[in-house]
């Protein structure tokens, strides 16, 4: 799964969007659990130890339902039959159901006859009992339940969304199911433990196609203007991964290893559907070949909304998306639209296998889903296309986790869950980030062909079962002959990550490098002396590297030979920060544009992530990154400005922000003067993004020339969409939404309210949201009260103008409007919304009212996510008041 929170798509569209949809991302009440519980060791998977609320002496078998949905009232009505399996005596059955009106209950089987039920409805713990007269013998028996819902406007359970063809106004309706929403569609039992079949049936309009987890077996014409579509059997597999979606649809269909394939859109979309099944196919094939067991369903379908959360759901054969996220229009999507698609692509169908066909057993090894889909679509990616080098993009998207990481608020990879509540916080950019770069760093260290042997054989042992991390540690120790448990429980049990300290003497013409290690953190230092097994590669530039394995506070390594430079981890597939000594440092630094690129990219991160822990002085970092001037490398790039981005933020209001920005300037003009501002033929695609993200950084520094360009490219834009290029759309929508006066604003609100493009309305509503002008901020924040734009646009509109300097104006807003803004969202996104709106802030007073506001006014979960954010938030405070006299003397 894929979702986001903080943000849509904005200038750096691929790698932001990327790193919110890791997103529902920022660690939530989860972290309570792990403070409160701590690492915990774990047995291989067993049913009956598996956590959850539902005893387990009742298992459905095969689940039969038939759905009624009315669009008129946005209800429906239900009714099913649950072949289950007693396999212990019990006088209570108990499953899960929320906002479900039971309207009959049976029970039914050898020597019962028939039963009439009453049901239970507990809503706090969202279950659904019965309780019998005399227990059940061991056997199977047949649930048969009526009942009725709502159709919800958020994306829980089944929703609807309303959107536009042409002028004509058009609804349908699409489930998402994952952590635990399915019990707002089914009476089920909700916890991904209990495997069972699904047979499902649907009356929808005669108009509408509809489209499940399985090829359609029947369809039937019915009486006022109906039709019941009957779809096949599923495979045996977890609640959440139920699928149901039903519109006026079109499909591109299409074959690869005898798999029937289909991209779906709404009406008029088909001809963005022909790069997206390019990539299905590509990655089908390869993951049938990689994982040893082919794709197990007769049909893959991806389905492409137009609205009702960012992002995806990976359904069994059904996966739903976000159509921003899945969609390439080659006229008019960017580079980093096609690049996104291929990842979220990779990133879902990864899932068919990690997810669906071996699931995890509980919340608390979600990772073992998303960390490794996350790490399958980077392989993928870099199979197909190593052109786009998305190991470098994810090592820039690592610095956000790393940084998340640092702190006393952050949780391990494997998080004990103990409610549902918990179970929707534990997708955050841990579980997807550190998972997956955790994932990176064994692979390298055990060896790519042994951890595939590990991964073929844990497939081939567990199809169609669970599993927990001990499952997977047993199969890849076995593969690889090394102690792959004692290294990993490490890494994904403990929170945080080491700091590794080098320092190297030569001695006797041989090179002395001693490693040493602790935590590193950036806010208070920690209070437990943790150490990890680290697998660390020493060796020196343009040579080659070894590894040793850093398993207590410090260990030696000799080098041959003093000669060459000395570099560490020269792949950066280590999830740790490298701090090396002065001369070393130095003498890396004097050769920065000789480098290898992943090098490269680490040696700035890693003095970026020594300067914001105090431990290096920022003209240090100035000067290292002073020498990038001619970095061909779009991802090197990114990272910089990245760190220049945060000091921009940090000097906000502040007279030093001016040096910021003339540093800024004089740093990137060159390098944008060497690619111009138009696209040359034969040009790497790498030089489109590039030029695109330099421009967007020199018009925000406020380079004239920039700015200029920005405002006539725009005026063009509007007379013709096809005067500006798609690499640079992003530059000129977001600039002219930043310098907007009132006609400009008023010319892109008509756009974002006509088009039918996803693409297009996320960036324009990031354009809007950017708005310097405080009175056009004001009416972006109130464009988030309306039901023009779809939730998951106007949810983030008030977290975004925050973010583009108006935290005071949209703190307010928000306050003033709390039960309007929270009445559409689901529990997680009102728990995360309004500590989202001071996220950027710099100032203590901002984490204090947040912090006392959502206390008063929203539950412990909330006040969880309060307290991270408040967190962050007084990190950068010190930051601030550490890095302004640094900014004088280091930008003079």
């Amino acid at each position: 799964m894929l979702g986001a929170y903080a943000t849509v798509i904005d200038q750096n569209k691929k790698r932001t969007f990327m790193r919110h949809l890791q997103l529902k991302q920022l660690a939530g009440a989860a972290v309570l659990a792990a403070a409160a519980l701590g690492a915990h060791a774990e047995a291989p998977y067993k049913f009956a130890a598996t956590p959850g609320k539902l005893p387990k002496d009742v298992v459905p078998v095969q689940y039969a339902a038939h759905l009624v949905p009315n669009l008129a009232d946005n209800t429906f009505l239900g009714s099913q039959t649950v072949e289950i399996d007693v396999l212990s005596a019990t006088s209570k059955i108990m499953l899960n159901a929320v906002n479900l009106e039971i309207d009959s209950a049976s029970l039914s089987g050898r020597d019962i006859g028939e039963i009439k039920l009453t049901p239970k409805l507990d809503k706090v713990q969202e279950t659904l009992s019965f309780d019998l007269a005399r227990p059940l013998a061991p056997g199977r028996y047949r649930l048969a339940l009526k009942f009725h819902g709502l159709i919800n406007r958020e994306a829980r359970g089944m929703f609807h969304m309303d959107y536009k063809v042409g002028g004509a106004d058009k609804k349908m309706i699409a489930t998402t199911m994952e952590p635990t929403d399915a019990r707002r569609l089914l009476p089920t039992w909700d916890e991904p433990s209990f495997r069972a079949t699904f047979k499902l049936t649907v009356d929808v309009p005669a108009s509408f196609k509809a489209y499940s987890n399985t090829p359609v077996e029947k369809l039937e014409k019915l009486d006022g203007g109906l039709q019941r579509y009957s779809f096949g059997v599923t495979p045996k597999m977890p609640s959440y991964l139920v699928v149901l979606v039903a519109g006026e649809l079109e499909r591109l269909g299409g074959k690869q290893d005898g798999v029937d394939l289909g991209i779906v859109t709404t009406a008029g979309k088909l001809g963005s559907a022909a790069y997206p099944m390019a990539v299905t196919r590509d990655v089908l094939r390869y993951y049938n070949n990689y994982f040893g067991v082919p794709y197990p369903l007769a049909k893959l379908d991806q389905i492409a909304i137009p609205g009702g959360f960012n992002g995806a759901m990976e359904n069994w054969g059904g996966i739903v998306y976000n159509d921003a996220a899945l969609l390439f229009d080659p006229k008019t999507s960017t580079e980093s639209t096609r690049q996104l698609t291929f990842k979220v692509n990779a990133h879902e169908v990864a899932h068919q296998w990690f997810g669906n066909l071996v699931t995890m057993a509980w919340w608390d090894n979600l990772w073992l889903n998303e960390g490794f889909a996350s790490w399958m679509a980077s392989k993928a990616t870099e199979h197909f296309h190593p052109e786009w080098r998305p190991f470098l993009d994810d090592q820039v998207d690592r610095e956000s986790v790393l940084n998340l990481d640092a702190r006393k608020t952050t949780h391990p990879i494997q998080t004990p869950i103990l409610n549902e509540a918990q179970a929707a916080n534990a997708f955050d950019a841990i579980t997807y980030g550190k998972g997956q770069a955790f994932l990176r760093m064994l692979e390298a260290y055990l060896g790519e062909e042994q951890f595939r042997k590990g991964i073929r054989a844990y497939m081939a042992k567990h199809q169609y079962s669970n599993t927990t991390s001990a499952d997977l540690w047993m199969a890849l120790e076995k593969a690889s002959g090394k102690p792959v448990e004692k290294l990993a429980s490490d890494w994904t049990t403990q929170p945080g990550f080491p700091l590794v300290k080098v320092e190297q003497a030569c001695e006797g013409g041989k090179r002395k490098v001693t490693l040493s290690q602790e935590q590193f953190r950036l806010d208070e230092p920690a209070t437990q002396k943790r150490l990890w097994n680290v697998p660390v590669q020493v060796g020196t530039v343009n040579g080659k590297a070894y590894y040793t394995l850093l398993s207590g506070p410090s260990t030696t390594v000799m080098q041959g030979s003093c000669d060459g430079t000395l570099v560490i981890d020269p792949a950066s597939v280590g999830f740790f920060r490298v701090q090396y000594d002065q001369a070393s440092f130095d003498a890396l630094a004097g050769q920065a544009g000789k480098l290898a690129d992943t090098t490269r990219l680490k040696l700035q991160s890693d003095a970026w992530g020594m300067v914001m822990a105090g431990r290096m002085q920022l003209d240090s970092y100035v000067k290292l990154i002073s020498r990038y001037g001619d970095e061909p490398r779009f991802a090197v790039w990114s990272g910089i400005l990245d760190n220049l981005g945060t000091l921009e933020r940090l000097t906000a209001g502040e007279p030093e922000q001016a040096q910021v920005y003339r540093f800024i300037i004089e740093l990137v003009r060159p390098k944008f003067a060497r690619l111009g501002w138009d696209e040359k033929a034969g040009e790497p695609a790498e030089d489109h993004q590039l030029r695109s993200r330099l421009a967007g950084m020199l018009e925000r520094a406020g380079d004239p020339a920039a700015i200029a360009q920005a405002r006539s490219r725009f005026a063009r834009y509007l007379a013709d969409p096809a005067s500006v290029s798609p690499s640079m759309i992003d530059f000129v929508v977001r600039g002219a939404g930043r310098s907007a006066d009132q006609a400009t604003y008023d010319a892109l609100t008509a756009r974002v309210l006509q088009t039918q493009s996803t693409e297009e309305r996320n960036r324009l509503s990031g354009a809007l949201a950017s708005a310097r002008d405080p009175a056009l901020s004001e009416r972006t924040l109130q464009l988030s009260l309306s039901r023009q734009l779809p939730l998951q646009v106007t949810t983030m509109m008030a977290p975004m103008v925050a973010g583009n300097g108006h935290i005071d104006q949209a703190w307010a807003f928000g306050v003033a409007n709390r039960e309007a803004l929270a009445k559409d969202m689901d529990a997680m996104s009102q728990n995360r919304a309004f500590s989202g709106i001071v996220a950027s802030s710099t100032k203590e007073a901002d984490a204090d009212r947040m912090e006392s506001f959502v206390k008063q006014h929203f539950g412990p979960d909330a006040l969880v996510e309060a307290q991270r954010v408040g967190n962050g938030i007084r990190i950068r405070a010190a930051l601030k008041a550490r890095l302004l006299p640094q900014v004088r003397a280091a930008l003079k």
